[in-house]
């Protein structure tokens, strides 16, 4: 049987600086917006990369303690686990796996026997299910504003509800859930999740749904411009007419 295949480093110390020291990126979510892109990638290997330089908080930083570093973790993993709402659940499974192998013991997850930070455990098995499921329908509605009535009508006549169905459950458990990251946070975990997919319908909803959520023009572009480097770096670019396939974008990646 033939040794894995070694890949090209995609998180060089250059793009590392680059996307902790954007200025208008926001503070305390660079790390996070690369571990999903990473992960959408399908390059959970390069997680660590990531993670154990903002543990360190970079060559030119004071060290974190105990606490801050504890947030980076769960901060990371909710990404992950917010990623899989459009991403896909093996994806998320494969990077929160490989997290978990480079994230030492004192932060990682509690086990089972413990409620997670996220309490989602308790919306499940403790709350009324049509309170959560009204938690991320105005959650829906605040990412789409004025459209969410359409977004939604059009996905419950896609020809099966079903899709809307799955749409109301992943708000309503998932990304509604604010425990660990706040709304807008969960906008840039989206943005981060969408760009290497190339689905400009959807990701055009995301960047208003950060802005809907609060964040700035620059911000939004900000995020969008780290995940298209660490995207450019792992190979993507935009495809010619003539390409019959490829790994990058048909069209020009959406903006505001």
């Amino acid at each position: 049987m033939a040794a894995p295949r070694t890949l090209p480093s995609i998180m060089t110390p250059s793009l590392l600086k680059y996307m902790q020291t954007h200025p208008q990126v926001p503070e305390h979510t660079w790390y996070f917006i690369a571990a999903t892109t990473l992960t959408i990638l399908n390059r959970p290997d390069e997680i660590q990369v990531v993670f154990n330089h903002a543990l360190s908080n970079g060559q030119d930083h004071l060290p974190l303690d105990y606490h801050q570093q504890l947030l980076i973790a769960r901060r990371t993993r909710e990404a992950l686990l917010k990623a899989s709402s459009v991403g896909g659940v093996p994806k998320t499974i494969n990077a929160l796996l490989a997290l978990k192998n480079v994230t030492p013991v004192h932060l990682q997850a509690d086990g089972f026997d413990q409620q997670s930070p996220t309490g989602r455990r308790f919306d499940i098995y403790e709350v009324t299910p049509s309170k959560v499921l009204q938690r991320g329908q105005n959650f829906f509605e605040k990412v789409y504003g004025k459209i969410a009535g359409r977004v939604m009508r059009q996905m419950d006549a896609s020809g099966t509800e079903d899709l809307g169905l799955i749409a109301r459950l992943m708000y309503a458990h998932i990304l509604s859930n604010t425990s660990i990251l706040n709304g807008v946070e969960t906008s840039y975990v989206l943005i981060a999740a969408l760009i290497p997919q190339d689905v400009n319908p959807q990701l055009k909803g995301h960047l208003r749904g950060a802005q809907n959520g609060g964040a700035t023009v620059e911000e939004v572009r900000a995020v969008r411009s780290i995940v298209m480097r660490i995207c450019e770096s792992a190979g993507m670019r935009k495809l010619e007419e003539t390409d019959v396939a490829g790994w990058g974008w048909r069209e020009d990646v959406a903006t505001l």
